[in-house]
């Protein structure tokens, strides 16, 4: 888990794609990652991580507990204003 603002960006380097934190992490033999692609605000960073440990720690695989905690955020946040766009910052590499 990269909870932290923009951890998924990285140098692009000619024909060897992109270097940054999530590719070491790849490479050194993690199995999932949660990243995000821009700037979040606290609050919806906190809450989604909180649900998604909370799912995954009642026995959800990585990707349901995600995809639920996820789609709850949305939903919860719809009509909060960047609501939705802070939600869809996080994405999950596998």
């Amino acid at each position: 888990m990269l909870s932290a603002c923009q951890t998924g960006l990285g140098d692009v380097k000619g024909s060897e794609g992109v270097f940054g934190l999530q590719r070491a992490l790849k490479m050194s033999g993690v199995d999932f990652l949660i990243i995000s692609l821009w700037e979040v605000p606290d609050v919806q960073t906190q809450d989604l991580m909180t649900r998604f440990y909370s799912y995954f720690n009642t026995g959800l695989e990585v990707k349901a507990a995600f995809n639920k905690a996820q789609n709850e955020i949305e939903e919860e946040y719809k009509n909060v204003k960047g609501g939705a766009y802070a939600c869809a910052a996080f994405v999950l590499i596998y």
